[in-house]
């Protein structure tokens, strides 16, 4: 699987205003339908067998849709003009940010899956279990579903029985320091004041009536029948949450999506994907399930008891690589020997990359400066298991995430919770053509070498099935320098990567016994396309430019 990530708002826009804190009409934004044949298109020539739409279904926003039938959200209690996609305000409609047609916005959505699949690319939504947006409210649920906290006993801090966690006696309170929107934001409801009487505990489990604006203030937390302040769990009858997130999830499924992201996994009881992921799956054996994870210690219990498909390998080959991709003292690639171990149960599990909506571009001053330092870790994250891959949309034309949008600060990432252009995947899009025409020559041969490799490990029986060898201890490698070979009894392949960022490293590797019963070879380099002969009487050859990579094909 080679996944690419696309915030969808973002990935259509073709304004170029850019204002700080811009409203829709000002920043423009994405829609559904920008995402057309062409983009798909090129999604595919890519290498690309997933998409991930991120930001599809309706989220709170400061954006007015009132006129449309949609409530109107306080945005004291918002993050961003046009909000945080994971603060969910109707799990059964999507964002109406992304219609053409407001009243026919879930008619674009499944459009644009159909379009997706008429491309041979499967699609992957988000589903965010653990909270809501404070203001929750679904206009378009079944008749069937109750909202939820519709039927809870808000006298009780936690009962089995309610859907949220309650701070009874007390009123919610906006953070001090919420301007919502910026200073030239103005809205009636905009006061610094949000009703909402008892106040509910937040989505990051801060159980009091004043969060601050650094916690999941704009969220709260749904309740699953875990009683946090006894740490005590009551399952003996299925908590009413668990039956209305299958609900919602059967729903999506059956609107033919392939795949969910499931936001903050860790967070909700392993217990409830134990029972769900099978009763979704009843729909469509075939769909997966994503778990962004970041306790190590859980991966077995989250693959096995939670039955999750693939779990976010962040706190594992990602931290490890980011150290060696910015230089830091100390970084060393005995930490991705360390990884191999620790999951060579598992590997095939977990999905790796090296840019997401969460962590910084690659690009970007904060984390390289430069898009090409990217090569050996890329070609690591795409050819160390048989596990997915995953791209941000931009990364593979060195978008930096430069700038200020509003909510989102000059933190080297791409906004999420603003409108926004973003310049350097605006260059490839080109005005809706997906073309490439305005990315200048060294933007094209980055492409090209995402191209090359996504491709490839996408097709490489060696990548999909091989099995394992390390190459260690070799005299020539310093603490920068890494090699492995990948095989099947037809298929073999060699990678060695070069993270120093001045001097190329050139050796002689002697390969096992078991690859290596003939002393003469032809040789393909994969991302050259080169092909030599090489004798092996004096090892396997092998020359790696400074910050660079080569996979050999024998």
């Amino acid at each position: 699987m080679i996944i690419y990530q696309m915030m969808v708002r973002l990935f259509g826009n073709k304004d170029t205003v850019n204002k700080f804190n811009g409203s829709v009409e000002e920043n423009g934004t994405g829609k559904f339908n920008d995402v057309n044949d062409k983009a798909l298109d090129g999604l595919k020539k890519l290498g690309i067998s997933h998409v991930w739409y991120t930001g599809c279904i309706e989220h709170a926003t400061m954006t007015d849709y009132s006129s449309f039938g949609i409530k109107q959200d306080d945005p004291d209690i918002v993050k961003g003009r046009a909000g945080s996609p994971y603060a969910i305000k109707d799990y059964y409609d999507v964002d109406p940010d992304l219609a053409i047609d407001v009243n026919k916005r879930m008619a674009e959505f499944e459009s644009l899956v159909k379009r997706t699949h008429a491309h041979k690319l499967k699609v992957i939504i988000d589903f965010v279990p653990n909270h809501v947006a404070r203001t929750y409210h679904s206009d378009v649920k079944p008749e069937s579903v109750r909202n939820f906290g519709e039927d809870d006993d808000v006298s009780q801090a936690f009962s089995p029985a309610n859907d949220f966690y309650y701070i009874p006696g007390k009123r919610f309170r906006v953070p001090k320091g919420v301007d919502a929107g910026g200073r030239e934001f103005n809205n009636p409801m905009k006061d610094g004041r949000f009703d909402e009487y008892p106040a509910k505990a937040t989505g990051n489990n801060v159980f009091k009536e004043n969060p601050s604006i650094d916690d999941w203030c704009e969220t709260v937390k749904l309740n699953y029948g875990v009683d946090y302040q006894y740490n005590k769990s009551h399952f003996e009858t299925m908590p009413p949450v668990w039956l209305k997130m299958k609900d919602i999830l059967v729903f999506w499924a059956k609107k033919k999506v392939d795949g969910f992201r499931c936001d903050m996994a860790e967070m909700v009881p392993v217990e409830f994907w134990n029972w769900v992921i099978p009763e979704v799956k009843k729909i469509n054996p075939k769909i997966i399930f994503i778990a962004e994870a970041y306790d190590q210690t859980q991966y077995i219990k989250y693959l096995t008891l939670g039955k999750f498909d693939y779990l976010y390998d962040k706190v594992g080959l990602y931290d490890s690589i980011k150290k060696l991709i910015r230089n830091e003292p100390g970084a060393s690639t005995d930490s991705i020997t360390h990884i191999t171990q620790q999951q060579r149960n598992f590997a095939s599990h977990m999905l790796r990359f090296l840019e997401n909506h969460d962590e910084e571009r690659i690009a970007s001053n904060g984390f390289a400066g430069n898009p090409w330092y990217a090569i050996p870790a890329m070609v690591l994250t795409t050819t160390l298991s048989s596990g997915p891959a995953m791209i941000y949309f931009g990364q593979e034309v060195g978008e930096p995430g430069a700038g200020r949008e509003g909510f989102g600060g000059d933190d080297n990432r791409t906004t999420i919770f603003d409108y926004w252009g973003v310049p350097e995947h605006q260059k490839w899009m080109n005005k809706g053509e997906f073309d490439g025409a305005l990315l200048s020559d060294d933007q094209k041969k980055l492409r090209d070498f995402y191209s090359t490799l996504l491709n490839y490990s996408a097709n490489s029986e060696a990548i999909r099935s091989g099995q394992l060898v390390e190459l260690a201890g070799i005299d020539a490698f310093a603490k920068n320098n890494y090699a492995f070979i990948r095989y099947t009894p037809a298929r073999r392949i060699l990678v060695a990567v070069n993270f120093d960022r001045e001097k190329s490293f050139t050796t002689s590797i002697k390969l096992p016994a078991s690859l290596s019963s003939q002393e003469k070879i032809t040789v393909k380099e994969i991302l050259s396309g080169k092909t030599s002969k090489v004798d092996l009487s004096g090892g396997f050859p092998v020359d790696v430019p400074a910050m660079g990579a080569v996979i050999f094909e024998f």
